[in-house]
């Protein structure tokens, strides 16, 4: 039996989130720590538990009810709770975009969604196209999943996929059908879907209650209220992602075979498109600077090699390293890329507000102690020009080694 201590992601995460109704028991206090003069200091209100009566009471055997071992025990042994719907009710349907095979923060509010329509009685669907790298279903909302693998339905195939998703009303006659209305695929498989079964789909939902969804119209300004209808293409924020149940995710099967056409689309793959034109709401990599960056031409190279789109930090653009339209943040564009590389960015709450969206950020600084460092899923301490310049040189002996390997 290994004695290798793992790191549980979701542990420390209900750490952080005050909100959390397990954020109690995660809380592990510091009773003592080194002064800077070397003199042994000592927590006070961290010695003692809250009695039954609300009184707090101080047990100097080290063993009260709110010490840090017992503190620590209760982290170690937190599990969320499992939900499992043995004889649904009903379905919900989704079908994430699973953009490189996982989900998106798009997806996770989906999902969110999803749960808050199918209540105690129902059960959330994910529809999934070919394989994927996703392993916290569970932990996402899905009570069943259903993959449908195939070469037919690779790369862009809508007309396949929609009578894939034809087979699966057949099926299961889902209560409702969710999908995003992305850019990456959902909102126009969405609007195939509909004229397939004859629906009229609800677009740019951002809210569902008591049987209404909300959309906006008019450019964003307006919003227009309607009765839900059973297909729902839902904008990012629709709802919380969830976050309080552990679900039990069951394999489900398509009992028929899925109609095949002959396609009207080809797909010709993807294409290469510059990463500096490409607007940063709409980046998927971003390479962002800020004040710690000393070597600009560098990070630019960088940018160049890494095929990331280039963001800023307001200091930087203040300073004329950047122009205003890179800048990140509240005061500049809120962007939602999958992978947000924060190089020598303290993390002022404009740009962590800015960044909120994106689905993994990296974070590259001299500080261990900055709110960058605290926000990112990966950290690297030490100087950005350095790790900048071990970084391409990684890169492109990849590249190099992937070339060799292709002749």
């Amino acid at each position: 039996m290994s004695d290798i201590i793992r790191r549980d992601p979701r542990a420390e995460w209900i750490a952080r989130n005050r909100l959390h109704p397990l954020h109690a028991a995660m809380q592990v206090a510091q009773t003592s720590w080194m002064g800077p003069n070397g003199v042994i200091r000592k927590n006070p209100h961290a010695v003692g538990f809250i009695g039954p009566n609300g009184i707090k009471r101080i047990d100097r055997s080290g063993a009260q009810q709110g010490g840090s071992q017992k503190r620590a025990a209760a982290t170690a042994a937190v599990q969320l709770p499992l939900h499992a719907v043995e004889q649904p009710a009903f379905y919900i349907a989704v079908v994430p975009d699973m953009i490189g095979g996982r989900l998106s923060a798009h997806d996770k509010d989906l999902l969110g969604l999803a749960n808050k329509l199918a209540g105690a009685d129902g059960a959330v669907v994910a529809v999934v196209f070919g394989e994927h790298k996703e392993s916290a279903f569970d932990t996402a909302g899905v009570d069943r999943l259903l993959q449908i693998d195939g070469e037919a339905f690779d790369g862009y195939a809508p007309e396949q996929r929609v009578l894939a998703l034809s087979a699966v009303e057949s099926q299961l006659s889902p209560r409702h059908w969710l999908l995003p209305d992305s850019r990456t695929g959902g909102g126009e498989l969405g609007r195939r879907l509909g004229a397939k079964l004859g629906e009229r789909p609800a677009t740019r939902v951002w809210q569902v209650a008591d049987g209404q969804c909300i959309g906006r119209a008019g450019a964003g300004q307006q919003d227009l209220a309607r009765q839900a209808p059973r297909l729902i293409l839902a904008a990012a924020e629709c709802a919380e992602p969830v976050s309080d149940t552990r679900h039990e995710v069951r394999t489900l099967e398509l009992e028929g075979k899925v109609a095949h056409s002959l396609p009207r689309i080809e797909d010709l793959g993807a294409v290469a498109v510059d990463p500096a034109l490409i607007p940063m709401a709409e980046a998927e990599f971003i390479l962002s600077g800020g004040n710690g960056v000393k070597d600009w031409t560098q990070f630019h190279k960088a940018a160049e090699i890494l095929g990331a789109t280039e963001g800023a930090s307001r200091v930087a653009v203040d300073d004329g390293f950047m122009p205003r339209n890179r800048q990140v943040g509240a005061t500049g564009t809120w962007v939602t890329a999958r992978v947000y590389m924060a190089v020598g960015i303290s993390g002022a709450i404009q740009h962590l507000q800015g960044i909120g969206a994106c689905d993994k950020v990296v974070a590259v600084n001299m500080d261990p102690g900055c709110d960058m460092i605290k926000r990112a899923d990966l950290s690297v301490i030490g100087d950005s020009a350095a790790i900048l310049a071990a970084l391409m040189e990684k890169v492109n002996a990849y590249r190099q080694g992937g070339a060799r390997d292709a002749a």
